[in-house]
């Protein structure tokens, strides 16, 4: 976008030197000079206003839309591994669905006694969102290879969104138990995160 708005304001610039005395051409080549630094500018101002507003929609979630994610997300992850024990191929990978079931597990507990001490008690409804059914059941149709490369591409992506909850809460949440729950959470997400990316690349 830039390039096309720099290269219009030039192009009729150079269209009016032509005609123009040498006199004319140094106030042209000011003008035009002024007129690229205006431009600038407005771009410039403009994407400062995207990022910004970019960043306000990203909004902090309440403490029962966060405890909810959460659920839903360990609950994705725990039938997806348990999947994994019976239709993958790759041993590395039976090994990292055997500790999602472990770790979401034990991250669903932590989550849930968090939110049972919250004022007013928060009950975290961990149903799938039809995404992740849809992602389950494309999943159960998978063997082999086939399965695993898919599975580990969805714990790539299923991680960061994990571990950008967790970090956006731990930061910013107003539910003082559920964020400290967060903020314990992350690292391991963090973690989780690192591993399924060596093993999406393998």
């Amino acid at each position: 976008m830039r390039n096309h708005l720099w290269m219009s304001v030039a192009t009729i610039a150079v269209l009016a030197l032509g005609a123009c005395s040498p006199k004319a051409e140094q106030k042209a080549d000011n003008a035009l000079n002024d007129t690229g630094a205006a431009v600038s500018g407005v771009l410039n101002s403009t994407d400062n206003v995207i990022d910004n507003a970019q960043q306000a929609l990203t909004t902090t979630p309440t403490g029962q839309e966060f405890a909810d994610a959460a659920a839903k997300s360990d609950a994705f992850e725990i039938e997806a591994a348990k999947l994994a024990a019976t239709n993958a191929q790759s041993p590395a990978v039976k090994e990292f669905a055997k500790m999602m079931v472990a770790a979401h597990t034990e991250s669903t507990a932590k989550i849930k006694a968090a939110a049972k001490a919250a004022s007013p008690a928060i009950a975290p409804n961990a149903t799938l969102t039809e995404d992740q059914a849809d992602d389950l059941a494309e999943l159960k149709a998978l063997k082999g290879a086939e399965f695993d490369k898919e599975y580990m591409d969805g714990q790539a992506d299923a991680h960061e969104d994990a571990l950008e909850l967790m970090r956006k809460y731990a930061a910013d949440g107003t539910v003082a138990s559920l964020k400290q729950a967060a903020g314990e959470i992350a690292p391991i997400v963090e973690k989780h995160l690192s591993k399924a990316r060596a093993l999406d690349k393998d």
